[in-house]
């Protein structure tokens, strides 16, 4: 790839913006990209408003190491505004949470990766390799979202756990899935942000959990325990 942003050495890295708000462990990734790989530079920002100064600023990143988890942003509107804002720039997302459903969206919406926070070093420096090559990657844990895409059409309907939910709980419960805020929710449905909050309260006893990334998760373990039955995916998983 050509794109004004990437690396310029092949599988190389040389100007990092790390974005996290946890200092340690915004330092722990500065300490391993700066003994995988020889001079990079590193800045890092806590906030999406401090990303912005600092790419304002005149910093040029190959990378963006980008944490979902900000205090001046909700869901996934943060990365969103980034990807608007700096489009050419790779972003690879680093989080404690995650579904299915959200590595997918991130990836659609144009990140160039997804990595869990308790990833190794190891894989870290292998991760922003492909990455710096102009090669996606997904965990291989998350990489049958799209093999499983249509069994999640209508996993809702034949689930014990999630045949319960209305339609439109339903339809609220996949957005949430994607990391959407309740106003955003409310704007995508036509709905009052209260009428959410309602559909959500009552969908949350429904499944008898406590909140909202409960809930993800609960989707997740649906969707894991019909892909150990299905030998297609469990084939697709094991490459």
């Amino acid at each position: 790839m050509n794109t004004v942003g990437y690396p310029k050495a092949v599988g190389q890295v040389s100007n990092v913006l790390i974005v996290d708000d946890h200092p340690l462990y915004s330092d722990a990734l500065a300490a391993a990209l700066e003994l995988s790989f020889e001079e990079c530079r590193i800045k890092k920002a806590k906030t999406l408003k401090q990303t912005f100064e600092v790419l304002s600023g005149g910093f040029r990143p190959d990378l963006i190491m980008f944490d979902l988890k900000l205090p001046d942003v909700t869901g996934i509107s943060g990365f969103q505004q980034l990807r608007e804002r700096w489009p050419s720039v790779p972003v690879l997302v680093i989080s404690s949470l995650a579904s299915s459903e959200l590595v997918r969206s991130l990836i659609e919406h144009g990140a160039m990766g997804f990595l869990p926070k308790d990833a190794s070093a190891q894989t870290l420096k292998r991760v922003i390799g492909e990455i710096a090559a102009g090669r996606r990657y997904v965990p291989p844990e998350y990489s049958q979202v799209e093999e499983t895409k249509s069994a999640k059409a209508d996993v809702y309907e034949s689930s014990p756990e999630l045949s319960t939910l209305t339609p439109q709980q339903v339809r609220i419960l996949k957005l949430i899935c994607v990391g959407k805020s309740n106003k955003q929710i409310a704007y995508e449905l036509s709905l009052a942000e209260a009428t959410v909050k309602a559909h959500i309260t009552a969908l949350l006893r429904r499944l008898g959990v406590r909140n909202r990334t409960q809930a993800a998760v609960l989707v997740d373990s649906v969707l894991a325990r019909r892909a150990r039955h299905e030998p297609e995916v469990k084939s697709f998983l094991q490459h």
